[in-house]
């Protein structure tokens, strides 16, 4: 239990950056442009007072206090695209998200292969405006006397806002399902690190949401109770990574108890935060390893009627 409440701890206060010194100086940026975005009907965040803003840091584009979620296409070229469809949630601790190693980069990467991909910038815990005041925050959280939580909080109440977004994510893929050529009853999630979290919970207390086949990549691995009708599930994860490398495999025992399909790649070295950067470790192969998963349970071929 002990191990449960530090990962959900962490994974609350921790940005999703890669195991790397380099690089790591935020360097706040104007908002790139984001061609094809659509706000999603979730409206604003309860309460927020911070207006969302953008940063680098190591070498990829961040992003924090997201206020209004959106969702970015990014679709297969015409005749190209097997039906299937991702939606695609970086991590960044429900405080930032990186936009560009685990959203934008893993979506075209998806489109490349036929599979449309939608990237969900869902809203966020906010941090202070400026930048040295979100530095500092961040230190205060790791701080060794910051207060850490006694017992797990609800996720479906926690993550009642980015659950929310998701859901709307997916409704509005299937609402316009005709027009970007994707079969609605082939919609799937893939998460990194906090976003892995948020498909787990998508997955599990989504109602209407329903992913087709769902990818946790380097998130909690914790023992869930399984639906009947869950779906097919990929998960990669660094035996060093720092947070859950250590905190067991539950979730993996969950699936395989309920006799629901699981797919476990568990990388020798990798770190947290990966992503698609390329490092000279064998987690670097990850996305190759779900590309054929998806082929396996035939994702990458058009569905015949």
């Amino acid at each position: 239990m002990k191990n449960i409440r530090f990962a959900l701890w962490a994974l609350a206060c921790v940005l999703a950056a890669p195991a790397m010194a380099q690089n790591d100086k935020m360097t706040p940026i104007a908002a790139p442009a984001q061609p094809g975005a659509i706000t999603l009907n979730t409206g604003e965040l309860p309460g927020a007072t911070a207006p969302e803003a953008w940063h680098r840091q190591y070498n990829s584009v961040f992003t924090r206090n997201v206020v209004v979620a959106t969702l970015t296409p990014f679709l297969p070229p015409a005749g190209k695209g097997s039906g299937a469809a991702v939606i695609v949630a970086p991590g960044g601790g429900f405080r930032t998200l990186s936009m560009e190693n685990e959203g934008w980069q893993v979506a075209q990467a998806l489109a490349a292969k036929g599979v449309a991909a939608f990237v969900l910038k869902y809203r966020l815990n906010q941090t202070p405006a400026d930048m040295a005041g979100f530095q500092r925050s961040m230190a205060e959280l790791f701080s060794p006397g910051a207060k850490r939580p006694e017992t797990p909080p609800d996720p479906a109440v926690a993550y009642a806002p980015q659950i929310a977004d998701a859901r709307a994510a997916f409704a509005l893929v299937r609402a316009r399902a005709a027009e970007w050529h994707v079969d609605a009853d082939r919609v799937g999630m893939i998460g990194f690190s906090a976003g892995a979290m948020l498909t787990m919970s998508t997955t599990l207390y989504g109602q209407d949401a329903k992913p087709a086949f769902i990818a946790n990549i380097y998130g909690p691995l914790w023992a869930v109770k399984v639906p009947a009708d869950a779906p097919p599930l990929f998960v990669a994860l660094a035996a060093d990574d720092p947070f859950f490398g250590n905190a067991g495999y539950g979730l993996i025992d969950s699936w395989r108890s309920a006799k629901r399909p699981v797919e476990f790649h568990l990388y020798e070295q990798g770190g947290h935060g990966f992503g698609m950067y390329q490092k000279s470790t064998t987690s670097t192969g990850w996305f190759d390893s779900f590309v054929r998963w998806l082929d396996m349970h035939g994702y990458l071929q058009a569905k015949h009627a």
